[in-house]
């Protein structure tokens, strides 16, 4: 018969070897999820944090023109124009730059803070080296902007590795000469009215998914299986078809001698000089997300649906509920994680969309991801592309978390 002490070794031995059980399984599960976790770190979190940093640091000046970037720092507008130790010192490296081809750089970010900038720098960087001192009028004799506050204000500000002024610009604020944060010139408010509208056309297409889609997933899932494949095969055709084919198509059908418009013509509701103009404006714009957007609300919905007994509506009736009744007050709060996930989804989808605002907007139906491709690849000014992006993103962060304190994530289901 086995003593008590034996027995208490045994129990300690079996305790370490489950625990080195344990350790061994999430070692392996560690090294399996480690591939996707290290692609995912390289290919997306990396990139995207190196975009996003962008937005408010840029050492880009300051490693062209470290010593005047070190004089401008303790320069104080009030004071009036830098010394001739500044202006000699920026023409120095202005002609160093030029000969290691790093002026363009300069002169760039330069523009993006003062117009026509680019030229100042290059046809001062040009001549420079036969310039004699005192520099400070001999480059005010070159170009009267270097004898104006503006062009040093803007120089100290792109100088600056870390600087709020893209965010601030991407909701119609700047610096002025004192560095106080103030409204940009009414003619120039544009991005807050581009913000807003992408929110608003982001709703609107949130809504009309939601209204158009209920019935769809309702059927699929009340229908007979084999009859609720066809319907699931039909909403799941357009992901076989390119998103630049889907969006082109509505050109052919909304355009004024679009078939839309030859149809209202042919049936006589609208006269041949009435017809409707649906493209290139707001209108087309939510008539071509909808549709595209569509799948995306319903597979959601139909997820959950289908997991609905029927016994819950047929137990309603039974105590005397009528089908309208039993169906708001009992098969629909029943389906309220399947909307919830099917709208969350279509609008952070419409928050960010870009070829059909791009192809069928216009002007007005423009929205704030076509502004950041803008900059990205015609101003090169990524920087500000960055704050624009991290302002959208973090639009959708205050949306998600007042979702989730409105009516909580753990509702939330996809399938």
């Amino acid at each position: 018969m086995r003593d008590v002490g034996s027995v208490g070794l045994d129990g300690v031995a079996l305790k370490r070897a489950l625990e080195r059980s344990g350790r061994r399984r999430r070692m392996w599960s560690f090294l399996v999820v480690l591939p996707p976790l290290i692609f995912l770190l390289v290919a997306f979190v990396y990139p995207m944090g190196k975009v996003f940093t962008r937005g408010f640091y840029d050492s880009t000046v300051s490693e062209i023109i470290p010593e005047t970037t070190a004089l401008l720092s303790s320069w104080d507008v009030g004071e009036g124009l830098p010394s001739e130790e500044v202006y000699a010192t920026l023409l120095r490296e202005l002609v160093a730059a030029k000969k290691e081809r790093t002026l363009g750089l300069l002169g760039t970010r330069l523009n993006f803070e003062l117009s026509a900038a680019l030229g100042v720098v290059k046809s001062t960087a040009r001549r420079g080296a036969k310039m004699e001192a005192p520099y400070k009028e001999s480059m005010i004799g070159l170009s009267e902007r270097w004898g104006s506050l503006d062009i040093w204000v803007a120089l100290k500000r792109v100088s600056e590795n870390v600087s709020m002024k893209h965010f601030l610009a991407s909701v119609d604020l700047e610096y002025d000469r004192e560095g106080s944060i103030v409204l940009v010139p009414e003619e120039e408010r544009v991005y807050v009215k581009i913000l807003l509208r992408t929110l608003w056309m982001s709703l609107v297409v949130s809504f009309f998914t939601l209204l158009l889609g209920f019935p769809v997933a309702h059927l699929m899932a009340t229908v007979k299986r084999k009859h609720a494949n066809l319907l699931l095969i039909l909403v799941l055709l357009p992901f076989w078809t390119s998103l630049l084919v889907r969006t082109t198509s509505w050109i052919v059908l909304l355009q004024r001698n679009g078939v839309v418009n030859d149809l209202l013509v042919w049936t006589g509701l609208l006269s041949d000089d009435q017809r409707l103009s649906m493209m290139f404006n707001m209108e087309g714009t939510l008539v071509a997300m909808v549709q595209i957007l569509l799948p995306f609300a319903i597979l959601p919905m139909y997820s959950v649906m289908r997991t609905i007994p029927p016994s819950y509506m047929k137990a309603a009736r039974s105590l005397g509920a009528s089908y309208g009744y039993a169906f708001l007050r009992v098969y629909v709060p029943c389906t309220i994680p399947g909307l919830a996930a099917g709208v969350l989804l279509v609008f952070i989808l419409s928050t960010g969309y870009y070829i059909t605002p791009a192809l069928l907007g216009g002007d007005e139906g423009m929205m704030i991801s076509n502004f950041i491709a803008f900059h990205m690849k015609k101003t090169l000014n990524w920087g500000f592309a960055a704050a624009l992006a991290c302002v959208v993103l973090l639009g959708v962060m205050v949306l998600y978390w007042l979702y989730d304190r409105l009516v909580g994530i753990e509702k939330l289901k996809l399938g």
